[in-house]
C-alpha cells in the first residue's frame, strides 16, 4: 500500500472500506494529469469550500517544492533575462484543477436567468473536455446542481468521481468511482473528506513532483 494512504488508514481506521475507491481515483486521476487533462471541483455549502481547498493544494505546492522545469527557465532567460531569475524561483509546478463555484457573475446570472441546477452543469459543459475529471462533494450524493453536472461531464467524456456520505445517494450509481465515507451526518461526513482528499493531493504531488 502506498504510505500516504497507509497513514490515512492507520490515523482513520473506518475509512478502510473506502480505500479501493481512493485507489481508482488516485489512478484516473494520474492517468488524466498524465494525459494533460484537468480536474474539475464542485458542491454547495461546506463542500464548495473544500472544492476551492483542493485546488489550492494542486494548483501550488503542498507538502513538496515544485520547482519549474529547466526548459522553462531557459525560456524566461530567453525572453526576459533581467526577470528570469525572478519569474522562475516564484512559479511552482502545477496540477491543473478549476473550482466551478468560484465564478460568482458567472453563477449568479446562470442561476437567475436560467436554472440553478444546471449551473455546474454549463460550466461543465463549457471547460470539460475528453479525458478530465469532475469531482463532486456532496454529503447527501444527490445534490441536484452536482448530479446534473455529472450527466453532462458523461456526455461529454469526462471521467466523473464523487465523495459523499454512506448512502452514495444518486451519485453512486451514475460516477466512474463514488467515495462513500460510513457516516450519515454532514459534519461527520465532511471531517472525513478531508483526510481523504489531502492524501489524494500527497500522492499526486509525490507522482508528478518527486524527482
Amino acid at each position: 500500500m502506498n504510505p500516504v494512504l497507509q497513514k490515512l488508514i492507520d490515523k482513520y481506521p473506518e475509512l478502510d472500506a473506502c480505500l479501493p475507491d481512493i485507489d481508482r481515483m488516485t489512478a484516473l486521476m494520474t492517468e488524466s494529469f498524465r494525459q494533460g487533462g484537468q480536474a474539475l471541483l464542485c458542491g454547495n455549502g461546506g463542500s464548495a469550500a473544500d472544492c476551492e481547498h483542493i485546488v489550492g493544494e494542486l494548483m501550488k505546492g503542498f507538502m513538496l517544492k515544485r520547482p519549474i522545469t529547466t526548459a522553462m527557465r531557459a525560456t524566461f532567460q530567453e525572453l526576459f533575462p533581467q526577470d528570469a531569475a525572478f519569474l522562475s524561483d516564484h512559479l511552482q509546478g502545477a496540477l491543473p484543477a478549476i473550482s466551478l463555484v468560484s465564478h460568482t457573475a458567472l453563477s449568479t446570472a446562470f442561476n437567475n436567468d436560467i436554472s440553478p441546477e444546471m449551473v455546474f452543469a454549463q460550466q461543465v459543459f463549457g471547460y470539460g473536455r475528453k479525458g478530465d475529471v469532475l469531482i463532486g462533494l456532496s454529503t447527501s450524493g444527490s445534490s441536484a446542481n452536482v448530479v446534473r453536472a455529472m450527466q453532462v461531464a458523461k456526455a461529454k467524456g469526462l471521467h466523473t468521481v464523487a465523495l459523499t456520505g454512506q448512502s452514495g445517494g444518486k451519485l453512486k450509481d451514475l460516477c466512474d468511482v463514488t467515495i462513500r465515507v460510513p457516516w450519515n451526518s454532514t459534519p461527520d461526513i465532511q471531517e472525513r473528506h478531508q483526510p481523504i482528499y489531502h492524501a489524494l493531493c500527497i500522492v499526486l504531488e509525490e507522482e508528478f513532483f518527486t524527482s
